[in-house]
């Protein structure tokens, strides 16, 4: 076979890789994540109506992190339902709010702790930083911290703070040394440039789940089953 012919072949397999990558066939972080025990979802409005009762007997997943807020008056309207369904069906759940930079930190926390049920089998609250690079750092670790301390105060455990590595750098590093990290990388395995050890990671943006028909992220918990056991109490 001559080389204009293997290299047809070559690029033909890398676009059918592509393509099912792309619609969320395979994952090639799948590879990379094979020797974690515990894994979990998260979820917004985007996944539309899920099936809980599906997606529990996969038996795949232990844990479901729901959207609940965004700013200080976004409600996302699938929470309760997601909310109350997800804990029926037996998984580990929590609560994310979406942090904006058009309203304080305090604001922000009212929000969430006049939407989210304070119980001790909640997993901890989550703050989701993905805003743009071009803030005052000091300004924002304000408002992280007042966010942070007013929620770790209602509901008595320190927020984890959802990072990518954009916003990680430019805001939580160095920072913020008690919250514990939730980190994207949907490339590879994740690394944080100070060497701080991540809590959970989401590693797929694109799963394919049953009982979901959008696609859903994937995340995993860095430690054991036995760990896990423990962290949820």
């Amino acid at each position: 076979m001559n080389r204009k012919k293997l290299l047809l072949i070559a690029c033909i397999c890398l676009l059918a890789l592509g393509i099912l990558e792309y619609k969320g066939l395979i994952w090639h972080n799948n590879l990379f994540v094979r020797g974690y025990e515990v894994k979990g979802l998260d979820v917004s409005h985007y996944q539309g109506n899920i099936n809980w009762k599906k997606v529990a007997d996969t038996a795949d997943y232990q844990f479901v992190y729901i959207k609940a807020t965004e700013g200080r008056d976004f409600l996302d309207d699938t929470f309760s339902y997601n909310w109350n369904e997800a804990s029926k069906h037996g998984f580990a759940v929590g609560a994310y709010h979406f942090f904006t930079t058009q309203s304080t930190g305090l604001e922000q926390a009212q929000h969430f702790i006049a939407t989210v049920p304070a119980t001790n089998k909640n997993l901890p609250p989550v703050i989701d930083i993905e805003i743009g690079l071009d803030h005052n750092v000091d300004q924002i670790r304000r408002e992280l911290t007042a966010l942070g301390s007013t929620l770790e105060e209602h509901y008595g455990k320190q927020p984890l703070l959802y990072v990518t590595y954009a916003t990680y750098n430019k805001y939580i590093a160095g920072a913020f040394e008690n919250n514990e990290i939730w980190i994207r990388d949907i490339v590879k395995s994740p690394s944080l440039q100070d060497d701080r050890e991540w809590s959970l990671w989401q590693y797929n943006n694109r799963g394919r789940v049953d009982g979901i028909e959008a696609y859903v992220d994937i995340n995993v918990f860095r430690e054991s089953q036995e760990a896990w056991h423990k962290y949820v109490g």
